[in-house]
């Protein structure tokens, strides 16, 4: 069934962008850039039903000590399962709000969600190959930028996939955190593993001094 940008935030066929809660921020802070699934919750490949999501805990400090310091919290996630048909913006809305009401109840704030439903295996307006605003390149990253005024260079971005790691690496940012990965550099980004409880506390350290 089609969805039209009436019904969701959507500001192209393929990109949603929603602003959530009604928190404000000056110009030029950095911000906390999270990938979705497999990061904020347990990727169950393609997640289309609220009640499949969980929450992966050790993300939930990192986001309460962003929600502390007063910097924006980012989701940019790559939705390729509209694209290829799997299910529709319907479906990504409920898994998105059951995302965000589990994170609430842990008191941790999501400020603003970025989907792309571009892919090169998609029909119609959404097979666009390599499209500007899904990960690895920089889109996400950079409307939301446009919209929060944001200091990207100081930004951290945390992913479970070498694409988010590009993706801030292109953004300009410095600093990245790959969840169950190794640590390297990408041209200007640092990326340090997210495994343990040591490797969260240098996530945190590096909120906290933002």
């Amino acid at each position: 069934m089609a969805e039209g940008k009436g019904s969701y935030p959507l500001v192209e066929p393929g990109l949603w962008v929603e602003r959530i809660g009604a928190r404000t921020f000056p110009t030029g802070l950095p911000a906390l850039f999270l990938d979705r699934d497999g990061t904020i919750n347990v990727d169950t490949d393609y997640p289309s039903d609220p009640a499949d999501i969980v929450l992966r805990p050790q993300m939930l400090p990192a986001i309460e000590a962003a929600n502390r310091a007063g910097i924006p919290v980012v989701v940019v996630t790559n939705q390729s399962g509209i694209a290829r048909g799997y299910f529709g913006w319907g479906a990504f809305a409920a898994v998105n709000q059951r995302v965000l009401d589990l994170l609430a109840k842990q008191n941790a704030i999501v400020d603003m969600v970025l989907a792309c439903g571009y892919h090169e295996a998609g029909n119609g307006p959404l097979g666009i190959a390599d499209h500007p605003m899904r990960k690895p390149n920089p889109g996400m990253l950079i409307e939301a930028a446009k919209r929060f005024g944001l200091d990207l260079k100081r930004s951290l971005i945390v992913g479970d996939k070498p694409a988010d790691m590009e993706a801030g690496k292109r953004a300009g940012l410095t600093r990245g955190w790959l969840v169950d990965g190794e640590a390297s550099t990408m041209g200007g980004l640092v990326v340090s593993p997210l495994r343990d409880a040591r490797n969260l506390d240098g996530l945190l350290a590096a909120i906290r001094s933002l």
